[in-house]
């Protein structure tokens, strides 16, 4: 960690999450490079006081010595622009002020253990109000990938933006499962769009998709009732499904799915 607070290295040095590793702190940037080129580390965590923009040739450079490490931003304000180039030079998340000692310490802890994550999103295209990426079907991508979103829009009141990624998330990972059967070399194509008014997330599974009338079992197909499903999984050995969605859908204004439902679009009104 590069000249971390110390109220949250402490609680990052206390946390369960990160029991069994050691985090070494550095007082600068310089200093940190310095250590890297002497030994392997397996995160870098930069400054809680510069901003994703200076934090940028750091990065690089950081790369440059370590290619495999994984770098963390914390950073005292986002903004769209300068996380979408975040997520373009894969960075492995972005946290901005005021930190979550326990969220921060979830993300290290994934990223402490991540193998192969460098392809996990990739940027199709992107501008401050729209940004379409394609993200392979491992939970990590997901985890990660609701970490950048959010921290995207950080221009939305944190009640309906936190609420609003909840739903996307339970959607996100549910299209990984029954659609991509959560294959690493299968996508989720993401497409999140902030109109003045509302938040649009279009997402697209790569399943053949199914038939929601058709499903007794889930609790998507029984809105009226979802517990009544139980009965129907274990008469099927089927475990707990599709309370996700009906939680989704509960939480989002709109939730518009195709004939096949392998496309769902999410709407979130904010004002």
């Amino acid at each position: 960690m590069i000249a971390p607070e110390d109220s949250l290295l402490r609680a990052l040095r206390s946390s369960p999450l990160l029991e069994g590793h050691a985090i070494d702190v550095a007082p600068g940037e310089a200093a940190a490079l310095r250590r890297l080129r002497r030994e392997a580390a397996d995160v870098v965590v930069t400054a809680p006081d510069t901003d994703l923009e200076e934090d940028a040739p750091v990065l690089d450079e950081v790369r440059r010595v370590r290619p495999g490490v994984r770098i963390v931003l914390l950073a005292p304000r986002t903004t769209p622009e300068l996380v979408i180039d975040a997520l373009r030079k894969r960075a492995f998340a972005c946290f901005s002020a005021p930190f979550d000692a326990s969220e921060v310490a979830d993300m290290l802890a994934r990223a402490a253990g991540a193998d192969q994550w460098k392809d996990g999103i990739e940027v199709v295209f992107a501008t401050p109000d729209w940004i379409s990426v394609r993200v392979n079907c491992r939970l990590l991508s997901a985890e990660r990938l609701v970490n950048f979103l959010t921290e995207l829009r950080s221009d939305v009141p944190e009640t309906p933006r936190d609420d609003f990624m909840i739903a996307f998330r339970e959607v996100l990972v549910n299209a990984m499962e029954h659609g991509g059967a959560f294959d690493p070399n299968q996508v989720v194509e993401v497409v999140a769009v902030r109109t003045e008014r509302t938040l649009v997330f279009h997402l697209r599974d790569p399943g053949p998709g199914f038939d929601l009338r058709a499903l007794p079992h889930a609790a998507l197909g029984r809105p009226d009732d979802p517990i009544a499903v139980a009965a129907t999984r274990a008469a099927e050995g089927r475990r707990p499904g599709g309370f996700g969605l009906l939680l989704a859908r509960r939480i989002v204004d709109e939730m518009i799915h195709n004939e096949r439902a392998n496309e769902v679009i999410l709407i979130k009104h904010l004002v």
